[in-house]
This record gives structure tokens, sequence and C-alpha cells, in this order.
């Protein structure tokens, strides 16, 4: 028996696991949107004919996360309160044979690009004119750009292969296209992300062309900071450090994931770097840019991970002083190159690592934010919660890192930049005033 609350054509979207899977269920919002749909995203209610699960499968965690919510909206079925449960994404992609016969009350599972066929399934038109065109699920003032799907690198321990393909640019015009007009309806921070930045372009241009991409984006009226996520270590292209110099909206921030700080690891990982032209690298990048706030993460735990090699990877986070760091422990997932050695690192062995570098980036970051007291910052806003407007500098992403907390008696406009000065810090905060 259905429930009479059931509002017809209604689609809630949920989204788990990281920020291109947010900007795929964006790009369905927007297409539902322009065929008639009434379409909420991630809403409390239960009260939509259709839910459309956009899943992560990366590691165990997310795995069992996503199958968690799929069994909560399969059950929300059954009594009634939803119509259809459609599933897609990477967990979908790469576990949807398995999926489909343990939870048959799902109505239909896609893969991760699969979306036409989605929006058949849903009787709605897949519109190409609407292509490049976002309907944002973060707020107005910042958006996520992919600028290239799926991945090329053979990192041992990774499935995004499995689930997202071989890497895949898009063109540099369609997305100054996009860039023009997210600005309009009031973005004025990109966010890039890809799997790998740096590889942008070797496959439609021949070339890494992340820095022409830069220049041409930095143009774009209204957009007043470019943000760069995911940067791939080995073969690192390093005239985007000219463009960053050269462009003041271009953000002194590099998010560049460097997986472990043993060469012996990074050779099983099939990264194709060692620890040395690592630390070269790093060397290079804050030479040249000598402001820039580099963040990493790392995975402890990788199978033949001894003590003596956790060690180094300890002395390396040490030696290097990372301004932002996430520490993740080794998961093992099937159909990688990893997956052919033992998971021989106990669980609590790998948390116990975990702790241990996070301990240390604590303080790390303690020590670097007091040095940024006195000093000012321009400042993001991107909301209020109790007595604070919470924002962030430029050397900050959404959600990932610092924060910036000024007294909510200094009213300033979410959405919108102040001059701050820092007057306290703590570990991952900054506390300031407001001076302009």
């Amino acid at each position: 028996m259905k429930t009479k609350g059931i509002v017809k054509n209604k689609v809630n979207i949920v989204t788990l696991g990281c920020s291109k899977n947010l900007v795929d269920s964006e790009v369905l919002y927007t297409q539902l949107k322009g065929n008639g749909f009434t379409v909420d995203h991630e809403s409390k209610k239960d009260d939509s004919q259709i839910v459309v699960i956009n899943t992560c499968g990366f590691i165990d965690n997310a795995k069992e996360e996503s199958i968690n919510t799929i069994l909560r909206y399969a059950d929300a079925k059954a009594a009634g309160m939803v119509d259809k449960v459609y599933v897609t994404g990477c967990l979908s992609h790469r576990y949807k044979d398995e999926l489909s016969i343990e939870i048959p009350t799902v109505d239909a599972w896609f893969g991760t690009n699969e979306l036409p066929r989605l929006l058949k399934t849903l009787k709605a038109d897949y519109k190409h004119e609407l292509v490049g065109e976002r309907l944002l699920t973060t707020p107005t003032h910042y958006a996520y750009l992919k600028i290239a799907e799926g991945c090329d690198r053979p990192c041992s321990f990774c499935a995004i292969p499995i689930m997202r393909g071989g890497h895949v640019s898009r063109s540099i015009e369609e997305l100054v296209k996009e860039a023009r007009s997210l600005a309009k309806r009031g973005t004025k921070e990109l966010i890039l992300i890809a799997q790998d930045l740096t590889y942008y372009g070797l496959d439609i241009y021949k070339k890494r062309n992340l820095s022409d991409l830069l220049a041409q984006l930095s143009d774009v009226e209204g957009i007043e900071w470019i943000r760069l996520q995911y940067a791939y270590p080995a073969g690192f292209p390093m005239d985007i450090l000219d463009i960053m110099n050269e462009r003041s909206n271009i953000c002194k921030y590099l998010d560049m994931p460097l997986q472990t700080g043993s060469t012996e690891i990074l050779k099983s990982m099939r990264r194709g770097i060692t620890r040395e032209k690592t630390e070269a690298l790093i060397e290079t990048i804050r030479a040249k840019v000598p402001d820039i706030t580099l963040r990493t993460t790392l995975i402890v735990g990788h199978p033949g991970e001894t003590e003596a090699l956790f060690d180094e990877t300890y002395d390396f986070v040490e030696k290097m002083r990372f301004d932002r760091l996430g520490a993740f422990q080794y998961s093992h997932e099937d159909n990688t190159h990893s997956y052919t050695m033992p998971d021989d690192i106990p669980a609590e062995v790998k948390q116990e690592r975990a702790d241990a570098i996070m301990e240390l980036q604590q303080g790390i970051s303690y020590e670097l934010n007091q040095q940024k007291i006195g000093n000012t910052y321009k400042v993001l806003f991107d909301r209020k919660e109790g007595g604070h407007f919470i924002g962030r500098t430029e050397f900050d992403s959404p959600e990932v890192d610092n924060e910036v907390l000024v007294p909510a008696s200094q009213y300033v406009r979410l959405g919108d930049f102040a001059m701050v000065n820092i007057t306290s810090a703590e570990e991952f905060d900054l506390f300031g005033s407001v001076i302009s």
C-alpha cells in the first residue's frame, strides 16, 4: 500500500562519495529539471516518487555506506513510501550484477557513463542544449568543475579505472562555456577536479594542457578563485606554477595525493616516482611559488608496509611539513594489482598508523597556524553556524581544510569576500576579526 504523501514526478537524488560524484548528480539534476520533474537533492522527506542513489565504490567504508543507503530506500519502497529506486555511480558500475541479485527490490542499476539510459528509464529526454549547464547543490558562490573523466594511471591499489574507465578530457571550449554560465549565476570560486588534473589534454591535444586551460578560465569575468585538486606527482607539468604566479585569481593551493613516503612502497603501488624525486618536486614547487599551500593524502597499511617502511612515511611527513594532510587506511580492492598481494597488515595496526600520522600532522598544523596570527587574509564566507560566520582563505578548500571563524556580530554576507585579521588559531581553525 502506497503512502498518500508521495509526490508524482518528484525525484530525490542522493549523492555519496567524492566531489566528482556530486558533479554527476548536478548534471542529472539539471537534465531532470529541464524535463519538468520536481527534483530534490538529499531530501530529508520521504515524499518523492523516485529516488536515485549515486553511489561510491572506492573503498570498504564507502561501499558499506552506499549499500546501507540502498537498503534504507529499498525498505522505504517496501513500506510504500517510495515508488521507484534506481542506483547509479561507482558501486553500481562495479557490482551491479551481484547487487541486482542481493537487492532485487531496486528497479534498475546503472553504470557511471549511463546518464542517457537512466534518463530514458525515467521517461526523460537527454537535452543536449543543457550540456554545460549546471544547477548547483553547493552554495552558489563555489562550484566543482570536472575537467576530465576516468584515469590512465596504473596505481596498484586503485579501482577508479575499473569504475570510471580511461582518462577522457573535456575540451577547453566546453569548460570555459560552463565556467561563464556558472559565473553569470554568481559562482566566484571554481574548484577544478579530475582523477588526475595533470594528465589533462594528453588525449585530445596530444600534450599536457592544464596551463592553457587555466589561462582561459582565469579570464572568465566574475571568477575570483580557481583551485586545483588531485594533481599527480609523476610527470608534473611545471608550467602550471608559472600561470599560478602570473594570474592573481589562481589560488596558490595544490592538492597532490602522494600516498606514502617510502620508495619501496611507492614502487609496489606503481606510482612511477621515488621518495627522493618527490621531495625534489616539493622543493621545486615551493621555490617557484613560495607562499603555496600543499595538501596531500597518504595510505597506510599497504601490503608489505613493515614498521620500518611506515617509519619512512612518518619521517617524510615530519620533514616535509605539509600544510594540509589526510591519512587513510589501505582497503583491499578486488581486481586491482594490490589485491594479488596478501593484505598482511592487521586492521588495528592500520588504525594505529593512521592515528600516528594524524597526530603528527595535528602538531604541524598547529605550529603553521600560529604563524598566521596577526596576518590579514581575503576570506570567502560559506555559512553561518551558531555565533560565527565561517569562511576560507585561498589556501583552503571546502569541507576538508582550515576554516576561518569571525563573530556573528561582525556581519558579513554569505558568498562574499572580506578581509580578516587573524587573532588566534587552533590546529585546524583560525579566528579573526573583519577589517573591511
